[in-house]
């Protein structure tokens, strides 16, 4: 049987601060996590699987270096978590795995059944892969070298939720013992006894893959390890994509040919798919942009008012009750003051949540980015209609994005208050429209699903 790596969320020192994680109903993520990590620990142990626990004073980079550092072929590695929401209601257990990657998926669910068996309580927020994470992905399951996945057991913010992370910790950490030690199972199955030993192979050999760009098939093959799709790094550049400035992307020699995970490609604008009948990794590049048009904030939007529709409807199915006429005023309001309506979009799902809204700030105030008052009211702005509420926000991201006059009336109680022209780019927001300093980070990996799901990228 392979080793298993186990790791409690957060606690480590970042930037020479302890991180707590999140905050809520007197407690904290990390210590939460601590005390479940322990008990899933203990639980393992008692049955005999050999268990590394990862030392709760290191940061996300050094809990990856001291996992690759001593993993080996077999091994397999969870990092727990608790989510957080400014919405208290919402509420669920859920287990991220790399994207792309259909046995890690089925992994995923394996662990999220176990738990919720020992807690049906607890209701599931399914397994989804760190594509559909705030950041667009998650560096403990993308440079971690072996099979890994994270796993959120439930939302602090919400108290039922952390009432079953405090009061029923004994039996969440005998789901998650359960879920690892049928994960440990299918990756190192039992050897079939035979009559003689079998020769064990000097290297690893790693099954070939097709590779399809644009509906063409690649003339040269990939391959899969750990699940995951590799390609040819010389393929890599002919798409003009350069990863030497990437320390995070990992790269396998094999056979005199370096290769690198497909799934990196889609931080740079690439769509990843996979065609399971054929066994080929399909990459696509329809959405011909250039350098730092994906993130420009003036522009045109390349979406439908469908589009816009159906990605709205995908993430939260009540999303357009209350506003069904969103998508139309976003590509409206947009194209009058020459915003990309598509950032604007992107933005408004990130500021309530794909609408489910449940903060400070409410639905009927038709505030959709939290737009600040002048006023300093706690609540935000208030605006008299939808319309008016994306034409305040239209027009603050062009306070922030360009020198060019308004073309309508304004509505935007701060845009006098900012440098005009200071934010071009979504990155350059963070730390200026929210005190997030990966706040454009998250716009843009909400704005790539968008492009996704709608055929453009």
């Amino acid at each position: 049987m392979g080793r298993i790596f186990l790791s409690a969320g957060h606690g480590g020192f970042e930037n020479g601060m302890r991180d707590p994680g999140a905050i809520a109903g007197g407690t904290t993520e990390a210590k939460e996590m601590i005390q479940l990590r322990d008990l899933v620990v203990a639980e393992l142990r008692s049955r005999n699987l050999e268990v590394l626990s990862v030392p709760d004073d290191l940061s996300e980079g050094q809990t990856i270096t001291w996992i690759n550092s001593r993993a080996r072929f077999g091994d397999i590695a969870l990092e727990l978590h608790a989510n957080a929401f400014y919405n208290p209601s919402l509420r669920g257990a859920s287990v991220f795995y790399i994207a792309n990657n259909d046995e890690r998926r089925a992994h995923a669910e394996l662990i999220l059944l176990a738990l919720l068996r020992r807690v049906p309580q607890l209701p599931t927020r399914g397994a989804k892969p760190d594509s559909n994470s705030g950041l667009g992905r998650l560096v403990f399951i993308r440079n971690i070298y072996i099979p890994s996945l994270f796993m959120e057991v439930g939302l602090i913010t919400n108290p039922e939720d952390r009432a079953l992370i405090q009061n029923r910790r004994r039996d969440m950490a005998l789901g998650i013992a359960d879920g690892l030690s049928a994960w440990n199972r299918s990756i190192n199955p039992s050897p079939s006894p035979s009559p003689s030993p079998s020769p064990t192979p000097s290297s690893p050999i790693y099954p070939p893959i097709n590779i399809k760009i644009n509906g063409q098939i690649y003339g040269e093959e990939g391959m899969i390890v750990n699940g995951n799709s590799y390609i040819p790094i010389d393929l890599v550049d002919q798409l003009g994509i350069d990863l030497t400035q990437d320390p995070d992307v990992r790269r396998i020699n094999y056979r005199n040919i370096v290769y690198v995970k497909a799934i990196e490609l889609r931080d740079y604008n690439i769509s990843v798919g996979w065609e399971n009948a054929t066994r080929t990794v399909v990459l696509r590049s329809i959405l011909k942009l250039c350098p730092g048009e994906l993130d420009r904030i003036m522009g045109h939007g390349k979406t439908t008012e469908v589009q816009l529709m159906m990605f709205l409807k995908a993430n939260n199915e009540k999303g357009l009750e209350q506003f069904p006429d969103l998508p139309r005023l976003y590509r409206e309001e947009g194209a009058i003051e020459g915003v990309n309506y598509d950032i604007a979009f992107a933005q408004m799902c990130l500021e309530t949540g794909f609408l489910r809204f449940g903060g400070e700030i409410q639905p009927n105030q038709n505030n959709f980015a939290g737009l600040g008052d002048v006023g300093g009211n706690a609540a935000g702005a208030s605006f008299p209609s939808a319309r008016i509420g994306v034409r305040a926000q239209i027009q603050q991201l062009k306070a922030y994005a360009s020198t060019e006059p308004l073309v309508q009336e304004l509505v935007a109680p701060r845009f006098r208050f900012v440098t005009r022209g200071i934010a071009p780019l979504v990155g350059q927001l963070s730390g200026r429209w929210s005190a997030d300093p990966q706040y454009g980070q998250r716009i843009l990996s909400i704005l790539r699903r968008l492009y996704e799901s709608a055929g453009l990228i």
